[in-house]
């Protein structure tokens, strides 16, 4: 392998490193009843993150959701609702809070699941730092630098995209299939009462019905 081949090489793995790097995060925990969750999320000045979230099981399905800066003012505030996306740009430099409240259910605990997508602008402006220190163009010969840079941030981004798709629709899916399976216990339930009602109403009208024929006077010969 010449040299040319073994910088490339080098590059592409430099690249891979980096660009896949975790940035985003996804949390499912269980909100109990009359409670409330806040979690933090680190963010630099002038950058962008995005929150998502899901009720994916309990009674109503719904929680208040909030969304605090680090100054306390609150960005966002949503009450009684069962999912949600909202993006907050431009950034300030300190800690986010991400907030969920049940405080207004007293007996019913809630599974939630929320995903923090964070901007990768930072981690893009370091893999061009790696990038730079490869060499100049004219070193490569016929390696495209730049295309084979274009061409796997795109394969990146696209690659995340479909992760976050998956992760979402897998929310989607636990969440009906929760509901799913509490409906099938409400009518297993009722559909037994309906059953022993039936039952009892059947037995009461053979019992009445004999004791309309039964002639218990004697009869005398």
């Amino acid at each position: 392998m010449d040299g040319v081949s073994l910088l490339g090489c080098v590059a592409l793995f430099v690249f891979s490193v980096s660009a896949f790097s975790p940035a985003d995060s996804e949390f499912t925990f269980l909100l109990p009843a009359a409670s409330k969750e806040c979690f933090y999320q680190s963010t630099v000045q002038n950058g962008s993150f995005e929150v998502e979230y899901q009720v994916i099981a309990g009674a109503g399905m719904d929680v208040d959701f909030s969304i605090l800066s680090p100054q306390g003012i609150h960005l966002v505030s949503e009450f009684r609702r069962s999912d949600g996306v909202h993006m907050v740009e431009p950034t300030e430099a300190g800690d986010y809070q991400i907030c969920f409240d049940n405080s207004f259910s007293r007996f019913s605990e809630k599974m939630v699941f929320f995903e923090v997508i964070l901007d990768s602008s930072a981690n893009d402006a370091g893999a061009d730092d790696e990038w730079a220190g490869l060499g100049e163009p004219e070193n490569l010969l016929e390696y495209k630098l730049e295309d084979i840079k274009e061409s796997m941030e795109t394969v990146h981004r696209r690659l995340e995209r479909s992760r976050q798709m998956q992760t979402v629709l897998r929310a989607f899916e636990a969440r009906d299939r929760n509901l799913l399976e509490d409906n099938l216990w409400r009518v297993s339930f009722w559909s037994c009462v309906n059953l022993l009602v039936m039952l009892s109403v059947a037995l009461t009208q053979v019992y009445t019905v004999r004791r309309l024929f039964d002639d218990r006077r004697r009869v005398c010969s």
